[in-house]
């Protein structure tokens, strides 16, 4: 059974720690710059969201890849992307419709959330239990749609 990460936003304190744990598994150095996972600021609402990506099942940015780059790791399901294959063209980043494929200009390659192998670190590290790692088929975009679809688009809309 494929796994992936759950957010529940309601749960999120903005603490950042899934972006430093994150950063330091895949750099070995605490720099939320450098995190596959972010924690966005509602300013208006007073709230934060951390949001990284959904490893769709139809993956827009490995459909997009000219060069075969990103692949699923059969292990986890995750979308990942190989670096010695990656030539930095960013076609991925602009196909991911949710902007969770990020480009690195330090190495001239992108990167996103690969699971962490099966051990996502952001969850080990989040102390209100906001990120969880669940059944697959219980998150995705359809939680996602579900999730905007109970914002209030009320301002949006006058």
């Amino acid at each position: 059974m494929q796994k992936s990460l759950h957010i529940d936003p309601a749960k999120c304190t903005g603490c950042l720690q899934c972006e430093m744990a994150c950063s330091y598994e895949h750099t070995g150095m605490i720099n939320p710059s450098k995190s596959r996972i972010k924690v966005f600021n509602f300013e208006h609402e007073g709230r934060k969201v951390p949001y990284t990506c959904t490893q769709c099942a139809d993956a827009w940015c490995m459909n997009a890849c000219p060069v075969e780059a990103i692949v699923i790791d059969a292990a986890t399901g995750a979308k990942v992307v190989k670096e010695a294959t990656c030539v930095g063209c960013k076609v991925c980043t602009i196909a991911c419709p949710f902007g969770t494929v990020n480009y690195m200009a330090d190495v001239g390659k992108v990167q996103k959330c690969d699971l962490c192998g099966g051990d996502p670190k952001c969850v080990s590290a989040c102390p209100t239990a906001a990120i969880t790692y669940v059944d697959a088929d219980w998150t995705g975009l359809d939680r996602m749609r579900s999730w905007a679809a109970k914002a209030n688009t009320a301002a949006v809309a006058a």
